[in-house]
């Protein structure tokens, strides 16, 4: 196993490329960024949650010091500037398809979340058009807000949408409801459970900030913005709202200080900006404040999950039924309407034999602000309730928790393994992850540890999910522009952007180990749509396993290239020419010429024929049979004060199965990232609305993320299994951590509790919620 760690990358190497000049302030985030003439930009958003805008009175904003202008919905409208729709949509029960709600650049007429953007000033410094937009005054016809999922499923709530009856913008499903059916009619145990997901704010450390800047010479739009992906911000700001050629905008990303999914919307501010610069004539500059984050930044996870679990008397599983229902605030968001549906389905037979799946969803209009994707994007939604319906079919059925699982895995030998919900694995050794994860965990030691605890009077238990996801996203495929260029680079382009997982530590090494040449003699390009391939955005953890797919099948056209470049140089076949260590070589001989030399010849030489007048530089796009199946097994401890309800992780392990690992500590440390956010969702991280739809929690004061103190030191072990559906053998990293710890912690707390007769318990396990459980009974 170690040598497939190795083979194609630098696991041992510690260092990241990035570090140095991200950490010495050398770094080049949007917020570092100002142009010549720039303006500044505040918003003014809505106080309240649902309301008809009867007037927008900006006359007194307008005439502030600094404004340079004002604009609102009305003035937009006037301009023909279009909405924001989803990229995703899906078709329901019958046919019917799903009511989209694109998102307005600003509100015109009425508002639907507090928060949402009814005007934008522009003014000379930034303190000048925050003070303007304080100065707006609207009035607003309040009307009853609906803000979770119970409330909006409930006979006569109040509508977001009219055209949304009952407030349902997706009644969908997937699965045998008849093959289920009749194994739930055959069952010895029926195992249920109704959990709650809460919503959650993705928090990255760096605020999404944006310049917008109009040429009025070239008649083009420039957005410089923290994204995820510059093609589709690009492309639906082209089609959809300016409608415009998308050659007419340029999108622009630098260094961004983390997304999580957050940032791959194409934000109404980043329009607003641009319709702005064109109106006034100068580039204009946003940078949200933390609050505005809170209101405006796409929410996460929030809904109601239902499932039953049939075993026969042996205790295998026979089927899985899911009933899922997920807010998705006020408009539809990028991605949204994938995070529910096939993202949750895809994963709901995990690492387990489970002949029969079936699952109904229903995707919820809230007023709030809109859902969108968040690690895991509703892979480790479908783990949670697998997870703790297991751990309630082994409290039914008698079996040691341990043991159901076991008794329940996909084993090495039926791989490649069709599942009932369509995902087909290539590859894994679910029973060697479980069994190596116990060890590291010392799970046979734990009773000891918990009389200790006891003696010390606290609870203490130990909870354990078994999981895999799906990873690679749609399309199955990506473009790598590879070129060799006049000053002896290799400069790869490629649409997948860095948002703090290292690509400039990862992507170069492949290059170079591919082609045989230094390090240093390669470059990377991203982040700018005038020069890289239109492709997928950062999600669904593709990076690796579908840019870097594509890096090394760009790697080996080229050579293929060069190999028929050099015999013709060489005067010989093609079958005669080797390519190794960066050199094409006549078989036998010691004639040969560097890759980097004939690259370089081929590019000035005009004595060459026309079928080589491209040289080596090559486009490729690269295709996946099947998306990829990263899987593990997390153990977590906890010890629970009883006379306070405090949790505290007192220990965790983790052992994954990502594939090949091209560089360690990039792995662990977004393995460690996912655990961390896992466990915030557990221990407190909660969004909450009052009843008239007002956000309760928008702050850091308010709004709980875990510190390094939360967190015990993280026992991390790997399992190697390549992957066979790319060249690298990788099955993604980045949203592993969370799927593993998010069950696996919670397990753990119920573990704790369940001497005390608690079985449930709603997230978040925050003090008050484990003493009041611990105190009602």
């Amino acid at each position: 196993m170690a040598d497939e760690i190795n083979r194609y990358g630098s696991a041992h190497e510690t260092l990241r490329s990035e570090d140095d000049p991200l950490l010495t302030g050398q770094g080049k985030y949007t917020d570092d960024i100002d142009l010549p003439g720039q303006a500044w930009v505040a918003f003014v958003r809505s106080p309240v949650a649902h309301a008809r805008v009867l007037e927008l009175n900006t006359a007194a904003a307008a005439r502030m010091p600094g404004v340079i202008a004002v604009f609102t919905g009305a003035d937009l409208a006037a301009d023909g500037i279009g909405a924001i729709p989803p990229a995703v949509s899906f078709t329901g029960r019958g046919g019917k398809p799903m009511f989209e709600a694109p998102i307005p650049v600003l509100a015109h007429g009425q508002v639907r979340y507090v928060g949402e953007s009814l005007a934008i000033i522009v003014a000379e410094t930034a303190a000048q058009a925050i003070d303007a937009a304080e100065a707006v005054t609207p009035e607003l016809e309040e009307l009853p807000a609906v803000c979770d999922v119970e409330r909006a499923s409930a006979p006569g709530a109040p509508l977001v949408w009219p055209e949304a009856p009952d407030n349902v913008s997706l009644d969908w499903e997937d699965g045998d409801a008849a093959a289920v059916a009749a194994a739930f009619a055959q069952a010895k145990h029926i195992a249920q459970v109704r959990l709650l997901d809460t919503r959650l704010a993705p928090s990255p450390i760096e605020p999404r900030a944006a310049l917008g800047a109009w040429d009025s010479a070239s008649g083009r739009y420039t957005l410089i913005a923290c994204t995820q992906g510059v093609a589709i911000v690009r492309k639906l700001l082209a089609e959809s709202v300016f409608k415009v050629p998308l050659q007419t905008i340029r999108v622009l990303t630098h260094d961004v200080g983390g997304g999580f999914g957050m940032k791959v919307q194409t934000y109404a501010e980043y329009a607003a900006l641009l319709y702005a610069a064109r109106r006034v004539g100068r580039p204009v500059k946003w940078c949200a404040t933390r609050l505005e984050s809170f209101l405006g930044d796409t929410h996460a996870r929030d809904g109601v999950l239902e499932g039953e679990l049939a075993l026969d008397a042996g205790g295998r599983f026979l089927a899985l039924r899911v009933r899922n229902r997920m807010a998705l605030g006020a408009y539809v968001s990028t991605f949204a309407a994938i995070i529910s549906t096939n993202n949750t389905k895809n994963c709901l037979s995990s690492v387990y034999r489970i002949p029969a799946i079936h699952i109904g969803v229903k995707a919820m209009f809230t007023h709030t602000v809109p859902l969108g994707p968040y690690r895991g994007a509703g892979r480790p939604e479908a783990i949670y309730l697998l997870e703790r319906l297991i751990d309630a079919a082994a409290r039914q059925t008698g079996v040691d928790r341990v043991a159901l699982r076991r008794r329940n895995l996909i084993p090495p030998s039926a791989m490649p393994y069709q599942t009932p919900n369509s995902p087909l694995y290539d590859s894994g050794e679910f029973e060697a992850v479980l069994d190596k994860a116990l060890a590291l965990a010392d799970w046979n030691g734990f009773a000891a540890r918990r009389d200790a605890t006891a003696r010390a009077g606290k609870l203490r238990g130990i909870g354990l999910c078994c999981f895999l996801e799906v990873a690679g996203g749609a399309p199955l495929q990506e473009v790598a522009d590879l070129r060799f260029e006049a000053d002896g680079k290799v400069v790869l382009r490629t649409g997948a952007q860095a948002i703090g997982q290292g690509h400039l530590t990862t992507f170069p090494p492949i290059i170079a180990r591919q082609l045989g040449i230094p390090v240093s003699a390669v470059r990377l390009v991203q982040g700018d749509s005038d020069e890289v391939p239109v492709g997928v955005p950062t999600v669904a953890s593709r990076s690796m396993m579908m840019a870097g797919g594509a890096t090394v099948q760009a790697c080996q056209e080229a050579i293929d290239k060069g190999r028929r470049i050099a015999s013709h140089l060489f005067e010989t076949s093609q079958a005669d020419i080797d390519f190794a260590d960066g050199r094409f070589r006549v078989s036998g001989t010691d004639r040969e010429i560097p890759l980097l030399e004939l690259a370089a010849r081929a590019r000035t030489d005009r004595q060459l024929p026309r079928e080589f007048s491209g040289g080596l530089d090559t486009v490729t796009t690269f295709q996946s049979p099947q998306m990829s199946f990263p899987n593990g097994c997390h153990v977590c401890e906890v010890e629970i004060d009883p006379d306070t309800g405090v949790v505290a992780v007192v220990g965790y392990t983790a052992v994954d199965d990502v594939g090949s690992i091209l560089q360690q500590a990039i792995v662990e440390g977004q393995i460690h990232g996912g655990i961390a956010q896992g466990l915030g969702q557990v221990l407190g991280e909660q969004i909450v609305y009052g009843e008239g739809g007002q956000l309760l929690t928008a702050s850091f004061m308010d709004y709980m993320i875990p510190r390094a103190d939360d967190l015990p030191s993280l026992r991390i072990g790997h399992h190697v299994v390549p992957c066979i559906n790319n060249p690298l053998g990788v099955k993604g990293a980045g949203e592993s951590g969370v799927a593993g710890s998010l069950p696996s912690a919670i397990c753990a707390i119920l573990d704790a509790l369940a001497p005390r007769g608690i079985t449930d318990l709603d997230l978040p396990a925050t003090p008050w919620h484990v003493w009041s459980a611990l105190n009602a009974k």
